[in-house]
């Protein structure tokens, strides 16, 4: 179903008409009568890739630093 109110009544219902569109409603707002802007949900987000940098660590960089070069880090 859609709904098409004036900007002045969607100022004053806005929590009203924001739940209106996120229940699946169709939502327009209009200015004098003339439709202007579509309310829809916002979906969520696509998920994020994992794993998508390339290379690799040796294992060496997992070894203990040497203590000259902690006693830089103190």
């Amino acid at each position: 179903m859609t709904v098409q109110v004036n900007v002045q009544e969607a100022k004053t219902r806005l929590s009203q008409i924001l739940a209106q569109a996120e229940g699946g409603e169709d939502v327009i707002i209009a200015r004098d009568g003339t439709p202007v802007v579509r309310l829809v949900p916002v979906g969520p987000p696509p998920p994020r890739p994992v794993g998508f940098v390339t290379g690799s660590v040796p294992d060496s960089f997992f070894d203990p630093l040497p203590d000259d070069e902690l006693e830089l880090w103190s």
